[in-house]
Formats: C-alpha cells, structure tokens, sequence
C-alpha cells in the first residue's frame, strides 16, 4: 500500500474532464514508485458507474474528503509526463484567465486518442515517391487509366515523397491506384532519408527568394530575438510577401535546432501551406486539424513531443501540443475570428500563443495584411514591436478599389450591366475573375408572392435557406432540413419565389450570361467531398477555370496569379449590425477578398457593388486604406468605452423552457452586484440577438470594466457561485471571456 513516512496514504489530486470547477481527490494505487510520480501523467481512476482518464495536478497528504471515502486510482497509464512544466503552466493559466474547469482545459490539450487513454505508440507512415521512371514518363501515356493518370500528375507536380496522410487529404481513393503504379514501376516506397535531413545534411530543399528591404528588415528583426520572448506584429499588405519572411526564420531557428509552431485559422489554407514548406525544407513537417484522423493528430503531437519532428502546421487545435525544443510560435491571419474557440473551453489561440510565448521565452509571430484592433493596440502600447511590409513583392502592384453604386440599376440575380461587361473585358483576354457573396446556397429566404408568408425554421429565429439543386430548405443554424415545397402553406395559392442571393443562385445565371466559361464554385456545399477543394484550386492554377464564384473561404491565402478582377456582389450586407465588432470585421473581409487580385506582373481591380456609396467605412478604405479605417475605428471604441479599452466576459444560457435562461441570469446579476467593487458594468440580461436557436431559448449577461483585473476577481467569486444557484440546474451556460461576437 501506498504510505508515506507519516503513516498517511499518498492521495493523488487529479483534473478530469467534466464541465464542474473542482478537482477530485484519489488514493494512490497499491503498488506504485512514489519517486517517478510528477504531475502531467495520465491515470485510469473510477467516476460514478464508469472509468474516466484523469490528469495529475498534484500529490498530497491530507484530503478534505474523509480517507475512507475515498476510491483508489486503478492505473497509471505514463511513466513519465507527457507534457512540461511549462506545458503545465500554460494550462493552469488557461484555466485562470477563462474561468474553465481545469480537466476541460487538460483535455483540449491532448488529441483524442490519448485523452482516451490510449497508447502512445507512434506508427511510422507509408510515403510514397516517383522512380526515375515515373518523373520521365508523359502522364498522357496513362489517359486509358484515368485514376493513375490523376495520382502519377499528383506526384509529377510536387517532386517529393507524399504520406498516406497527404494522400487521403488529397483523394480518399488513391490506394489502388498507387498499388498499380507500384507495380508499373513509376512509383516507390519513400527511403528513409526521406522523412527527414540528419544534422549533417541541408535542412532547405529550394534556394529563398530575394527579399526586398522591408522584408529583410523583418526577418533580421525576429531573427536577432531568437532564444528571448516578444511578440511581432507583422503587417503586410496581401501579397508582399509574408510567407517568405516566415520561412526565411523558420530556416534560421532550424539551423539552432529548434522547432516551429506554425498555426492557421482554416484548414483550407493547410494544404497549400504545406506544400510550400515541403518544397523549400528537407525536415520532417507534421500536420494538425480536425480534418485528419485520431491516429494521425496523436502521431503529429507525439513526434513533436518527442522532438522527431521540426515543423509543425496546425489550425487552433494545434496551439497546445508540446514541443521538446520550442523556438518560434507563428499565427498566420493573427486577425481571423476561428483562432477563437466558440464553444466549451472557449480560448483565443491568439492571446494563448502569446502567454505560451512568454513561458518559453520563444518569440511570437503574428501575421496579417489586416490586423485585429487588439492587436494594433498592443503596438500602440509597445507590447508588440511592428513590422511592416508596405508593398507587394516582386513586380506586383497594389489593385485599384472601386465601388460601382448599383442604386436603380438594372440587377440580374445580383449582377449589375456594368460589372458584367467588365467580366467580358476581362475574360476575353484571357485572364480570370473572381466573385465574391458570402452566403451559400440558392436563396437565404423562400417568400410567398401572394400573401408574404416566409418558410421559416420551427426551431430557430431565421429563415430557412433554399439549396434548390438538393431540393431542400435548409436551416445554417440548426442543420434541420425539409423538402422544397412548391405551394404556400398558407394561402395554398400564392407564387413563392426565392428572395435574396446565395452563391448557388448566382452560379446559374452566370452559366447561362458566360455560356462556354468554366464556373467553379468554391463554398462550404461544394467542397464537402475529401480532396474537392485541392483539385478545385489545382484547376484554378492550372488556367482552366475562368470564374470563381465563393465564400470566405477565398478571402485569404490563396494565390489566384492570373485573377485580375475580384468583384464582391453584396458589400452593404456586413454595415449594419448591432455588434460593435462588425465593421472591423467587414473592413477585414474587403482588403482580404481584394487581395486576390492582381497577384502577379499583371494590374488587379476590384469592384464592390453597393447602394450604400458614401459609407464612411467604404470611402475611407478606399481612400485612405486599411490603417486610417483601424485608427478611426479605435478612437470610436475608446470614446466607447469598449474593447480593447474595457474588458469583457458574456455569461450566455440557453433551456427549452423561455423564461428559465433570464431567471437564472437574473439571479447572476444580483449576485454579481453583490460583490462588484463599483468599476464593473453588470448589462443585461437580455435576449440573445438569436433568440431560439435549435428549439432553445437563449439569453445573455455582460460584464464590462475599465480594469482588467477587476473583472477576473469578480468572476473569481462568481463561478463557484453561480454552480450553486438553483436555477443553474435547469438551464445550460457558458462564459465567454473577451468574446469576439455577441451572438
């Protein structure tokens, strides 16, 4: 049995992954080395009916829960910790600053399959690569076996071993076809020495490019702070050249022996990344998001933990995962709303990054063309030191912004006469054009002509979206879905008629106004299928596609050189909102979307459709830029009072009951002014902006204070309290520190 001098047995404290703010007590298994036992260890123990996997936080010798009461840990699933002090540190700061149950936060910082207790064997995986044979063979040799055709071209054009793992990201169904041209001779199992260079060899594939002056400034900037903490700012405008700058340092801390956590905030722009960095560097590069298996994030996290890897790629989820010999930190789009967590723990990978940054004593470096105000802020405050590259690298100039006031002109499905003939002037020299609308389907609204009923959703407050080529109406809150009906419910006689513009209904009026065009429709419909977006974007590059019709998943990374005029159809949709975070997050969407074009030696245009053409907003990015719009905005948010001059945190509810949600957070607010030292707004509760969504009745509570630590120290008080209240029982609730929208 486990005793200590004393005579008192070993108790481990232990974090378990249940939404309660409280750790749980264990005795210490029968037969144990106490000397080996370090916090971080993943343990097997007992909860209620069931087993769980717990995390040690700590061994003591006194429990607050009588000895007698107390169940034993039934294994020890590590020898040693998986994760570092620092690691460690990291996590219990996370847990502070959002006010989130610990076990929660342990467990978003393991991938699934070890949060589940399994082991932590890492399987080396299959790559594959060309013979000498297959880099000489013409691919049209093969048009009689379409499929090896395809998979052969795949290789041809990266010119390196590819993992099973890239592969299936690529095509699900590549397996037979590999086997086949295996078989043939044109392709070959990887060699070792392709994983990864030794020490001795060369870790860059590719000769850089030649940097201009600001771009070399950057990179001796960062370089010269390797080995110590600060946080950079690296505002680019789209196309200068920032992914050069990123891996002419990630070259350098290589070169120390270092490794690099490069985070994204789409899995979309993954793949394209990670070609890049294949191509320049000979080092092993693992990947991380949730578009991959368990087996293969766990082996991604265990090689860095490990130091068997020197690269890793990931989107949020990555933020966490251990690094033996950390060097550097990159957020890419430090700007993007989907580095912020929406539900459970809700983190901003952002302002985590930069707090891991700081425990390490790595430098941070965030990069945008179009920086969050917090983080210009920051600047503002010398927190963060900014880099600046004012101009596109290469011969590639700037595009020309232009709003094209479409107030009673003549619209076709959303396109005006004007914007039409510039796509025929476009396109008929050959060049390509690139439309954005950031709302899918066919129409967000079916309406009825006769009588004005709308097909709405029984469970939400929205209207149902219409998907005509799947014959559906579909709610993009809820996901419920009902058959496109042709008669109105209501007065049985009426016309219905789709109101509004989604990108399906676009794409059809532009296969009949560019009948012999190539269309492709990049949104979240089209691309559902495993590997659809990858050919998409290689048709794209390829030249074989004349117009690109998509959603904001085109807004940023993709390198479009032949795309010289980008159109946005519906820019008035994004100026009027009740959340303060919206312009910002407009003004981002326009220069990101208007970056697309005219990428290479040839001049871009952008056209915005607009009935709104004396928009503060709209004039002042296209006279002045991105800059002057964030300086304005900011001195509105300071004569605000709102963030990132305040603070904030968003107690949300939701129950099936109506009145529910506003009694329990009625009860917060009371409580909260209880103990509020006087500089802390209590607002609400009000309704949310939605307020029923998927059958729930939603309401919200905010605090705002001019001091930070004000605020945290009433949440302190708040969060053991508000478990207790009894109206917490029948609702279901969250908090949301420094939330990024009020929905």
């Amino acid at each position: 049995m486990a005793k200590l001098q004393n005579g008192n047995e070993l108790i481990f404290r232990v974090a378990i992954a249940v939404p309660v703010y409280r750790l749980f007590d264990y005795l210490a298994p029968e037969q144990f080395e106490s000397a080996h036992i370090k916090p971080g260890i993943r343990l097997e123990v007992p909860f209620g009916k069931a087993k769980k996997i717990a995390f040690l936080v700590e061994c003591v010798q006194h429990s607050d829960v009588a000895i007698g009461k107390l169940k034993r840990v039934e294994r020890i699933l590590d020898e040693k910790p998986l994760l570092s002090t620092k690691d460690l540190a990291l996590l219990h700061w996370a847990s502070r600053y959002y006010h989130h149950p610990l076990g929660e936060v342990f467990s978003a910082a393991f991938p699934v399959a070890l949060r589940q207790g399994k082991s932590v064997v890492i399987q080396a995986e299959k790559r594959y690569a060309l013979t000498g044979a297959g880099k000489a063979i013409d691919s049209e040799l093969l048009k009689r076996t379409p499929k090896q055709k395809s998979v052969l071209e795949k290789f041809q054009a990266h010119q390196h071993s590819l993992s099973e793992a890239e592969l299936s990201a690529w095509n699900e169904n590549w397996r037979t076809s590999v086997k086949q041209l295996v078989d043939r001779q044109l392709l070959q199992l990887a060699a070792s020495s392709e994983f990864g260079a030794s020490a001795s060899e060369s870790i860059i594939r590719n000769t850089a490019l030649q940097c201009n002056p600001q771009q070399q400034a950057a990179i001796t900037a960062v370089c010269d702070s390797l080995g110590q903490f600060g946080v950079f700012l690296l505002e680019g405008v789209t196309g200068s050249g920032k992914t050069e700058v990123y891996m002419q340092i990630i070259r350098t801390v290589l070169e120390r022996g270092q490794q690099v956590l490069v985070l994204l905030p789409e899995i979309t722009l993954t793949p394209q990344l990670e070609e890049r960095f294949r191509q320049r560097f000979t080092v092993s590069i693992a990947i991380s998001h949730s578009k991959l298996t368990d087996r293969q994030r766990a082996c991604a996290w265990l090689t860095m933990q490990r130091g068997e890897c020197s690269i890793l790629l990931g989107t949020r989820s990555a933020l966490f995962t251990p690094l033996k010999n950390p060097g550097l930190i990159i957020l890419d789009e430090e700007h993007d709303a989907s580095f912020k967590q929406q539900e459970g723990f809700r983190f901003s990978a952002r302002d985590v990054a930069v707090v891991r940054g700081k425990l390490l004593n790595i430098p941070v470096l965030l990069g945008s063309a179009t920086p969050a105000l917090e983080s210009l802020h920051n600047v503002d405050n010398k927190r963060y030191r900014l880099l600046h590259l004012p101009e596109r690298a290469g011969n590639a100039t700037a595009p020309v912004l232009q709003l094209l006031d479409i107030r009673n002109k003549r619209m076709q499905e959303g396109l005006s006469e004007a914007l039409v003939a510039e796509m025929r002037l476009t396109l008929a020299r050959n060049e390509q054009v690139l439309l954005f609308l950031n709302r899918r389907g066919f129409a967000p609204t079916l309406i009825c002509h006769g009588c004005g009923w709308v097909a709405r959703c029984r469970r939400c407050d929205a209207n149902l979206v219409i998907h005509y080529d799947e014959g559906t109406l579909r709610c993009h809150h809820c996901g419920q879905e009902q058959r496109l009906i042709k008669h109105c419910p209501a007065c049985k006689t009426g016309e219905l008629t789709p109101l509004g513009l989604g990108t399906e209904r676009v794409e059809k009026v532009l296969a009949e106004l560019f009948a012999g065009k190539t269309i492709v429709r990049l949104d979240r419909d089209s691309t559902q299928r495993k590997g659809a977006l990858e050919n998409y974007l290689q048709q794209i590059n390829q030249g074989s596609v004349d117009i690109i019709l998509g959603t904001q998943m085109l807004a940023k990374g993709h390198h479009f050189p032949n795309v010289t005029l980008v159109a946005i159809l519906d820019v008035d949709s994004g100026l009027f909102s009740i959340d303060f975070h919206a312009p910002e997050k407009l003004a981002q969407m326009i220069v990101q979307v208007s970056g697309r074009a005219g990428r290479a030696e040839k001049p871009g245009r952008v056209i915005m459709q607009t009935r709104q053409p004396e928009h503060p907003l709209l004039t002042t990015l296209i006279r002045q830029g991105y800059n002057s719009f964030a300086k304005t905005a900011l001195a509105e948010r300071k004569d605000a009072s709102l963030p990132p001059f305040s603070y904030q945190a968003l107690l949300r509810a939701h129950a099936l009951d109506a009145e529910m949600p506003k009694l329990f957070l009625h009860a917060v607010a009371e409580l909260a002014q209880e103990h509020s030292k006087g500089h802390t707004h209590i607002l609400g509760p009000v309704a949310a902006p939605m307020a029923r969504r998927a059958g729930l009745y939603r309401y919200q509570l905010l605090f705002q204070s001019s001091k930070r630590p004000e605020l945290h120290a009433l949440l302190n008080v708040l969060m053991p309290k508000i478990e207790k209240l009894k109206q917490a029982k029948k609702v279901r609730w969250s908090l949301d520190v420094d939330p990024v929208d009020l929905y």
